[in-house]
């Protein structure tokens, strides 16, 4: 492509794949400048309806894309990274009014190896007041919306990451999950998501007792692909990525009802069910089975880490001189509130969940390669369910209520992906998720690639994307 890029060919790129944009690029089509500046003319056309891009770095890219690249197979890829992950040249507001707009200097090692892989990000996307809620609805921003429905949202934390993977911005957005926040708007707005299991990625940010045991990072993406490349070059053993199913036949074990025991919403029920019949279409035993955890303790562990990483948030604004009152949001605040009025047998017993999950899991997959169950217990909320604004006990009713399933994971540190397998009448994306042991993100990625193989989502966009 030569002379002048125009929006009509930068809504076009925008319909490729990581993979497929690189591909322009080895083969002289593009330049990695062209690349990025389709990019921006998507962001600057389609985000006004959106507002997934909290922060845009737009000469801070160009910059990168014409000066010498690593010969890597994706190197030239326009990307966005989560506001709270450190970039040098960027700030790292954490959608929060109490963050400096002042850029960071320092990058760890998840960071160094984007930089070496030569990724171009472009800025970063928005998210809820420090990842706290399922929602992306800070204060400081116009809330974000989902491109298939802008009444509802994209979910969170990883909320503009995926808002803006889904209208076709970029290809490959950085997500973090600490209770779901990578699975969320991948189920919400129809994309891949991969939690990867503990230990199973380089240092992402500073250590912090509770955060270096519940979240997981990745580059969340359209494409099973795009995201399996993104697991294997963050991976500590930097292993190939996965690039296709296998021939191995799983044994699947389904799980309907939340882990505290609720049915979850007839959209979620029929997602899981169409995609239990098209593992048995491909050979694959699915077999109906009860949680072999104590699901209310796993959601009660949750909750109390939870409240206190609320709290540390609290705290650290107190300690900066700062009333928190005025610089933090409700719900961030309630959260303080929260871990203060726990008893210390609270935390012990959320410990105990952290060090007893991985053995009691660990026999559960002896016996069971998958476990197949909802990504969400409902479908995407509509704006303002979830606000941070919503009084502090509602909020949390309604926030964990809906992540009924998600935890397991974050709790355990073992891993699990989300698939857009499903859309209900309304036409909103239903995610399902299937989840395995410590070291088993190979196993779900090569099951992803299958799915996707036998029921293809690349062709369906949402109404606010590059594809209208």
């Amino acid at each position: 492509m030569t002379g002048t890029m125009t929006k009509t060919d930068a809504l076009a790129l925008g319909r490729l794949d990581a993979h497929a944009q690189a591909a322009l690029l080895r083969t002289g089509a593009l330049s990695p400048a062209e690349l990025v500046e389709a990019a921006i003319l998507r962001i600057e056309a389609l985000d006004p309806q959106l507002n997934a891009v909290s922060w845009r770095a737009f000469e801070m890219a160009r910059g990168q894309a014409v000066g010498p690249l690593p010969a890597r197979p994706l190197a030239g890829v326009p990307c966005l990274l989560k506001d709270s992950l450190d970039y040098p040249g960027m700030p790292s507001r954490g959608g929060s009014a109490s963050r400096s707009l002042a850029p960071v200097q320092r990058a760890f090692p998840y960071v160094r190896r984007l930089e070496a892989e030569g990724l171009i990000p472009l800025g970063k996307s928005a998210m809820p007041e420090f990842g706290l809620l399922g929602v992306t609805e800070p204060v400081i921003a116009a809330p974000t919306r989902n491109p298939w429905s802008p009444a509802h949202s994209p979910g969170g934390s990883s909320g503009g990451a995926g808002a803006a993977l889904a209208a076709g911005l970029v290809p490959l957005a950085h997500g973090s999950d600490g209770a779901g926040s990578i699975r969320i708007p991948a189920s919400c707005c129809g994309l891949v998501g991969l939690k990867p299991g503990r230990g199973a990625t380089v240092r992402v940010r500073a250590r912090h007792v509770i955060e270096d045991l519940l979240v997981g990072d990745g580059l969340m993406a359209r494409s099973v692909r795009d995201v399996a490349w993104g697991f294997a070059i963050a991976h500590p053993d930097r292993p190939p990525p996965v690039t296709g199913p296998d021939r191995r036949r799983l044994r699947i074990a389904l799980v309907l009802p939340t882990l505290a025991g609720i049915p979850p919403h007839p959209d979620l029920v029929e997602a899981v069910e169409h995609t239990a019949t098209l593992c048995r279409a491909l050979g694959h035993s699915v077999v109906e089975r009860d949680w072999p955890v104590d699901g209310p303790a796993v959601d009660a562990a949750e909750r109390t880490l939870w409240c206190h990483i609320g709290a540390d948030c609290v705290d650290a604004v107190r300690a900066a001189g700062a009333d928190p009152d005025q610089v933090l949001e409700p719900w961030t605040n309630a959260l303080g509130r929260f871990a203060e009025a726990l008893p210390p047998a609270a935390l012990e017993r959320a410990y105990d969940q952290i060090g007893t999950l991985p053995r009691q899991l660990a026999a559960f997959y002896r016996d069971v390669d998958v476990l197949l169950t909802p990504t969400l217990a409902g479908p995407p909320p509509v704006l303002g369910f979830m606000a941070p604004d919503v009084p502090g006990e509602l909020l949390m009713e309604r926030m964990f209520g809906w992540l009924g399933y998600t935890p397991l994971q974050n709790v355990s540190g073992t891993p699990a992906i989300t698939l857009p397998l499903h859309w209900n009448a309304d036409g909103l994306p239903i995610g399902v998720m299937l989840a395995g042991d410590r070291g088993a993100e190979e196993t779900l990625l090569r099951l992803a690639f299958e799915l996707e193989a036998a029921q293809p989502w690349a062709g369906r966009w949402p109404p606010v994307s590059v594809a209208v």
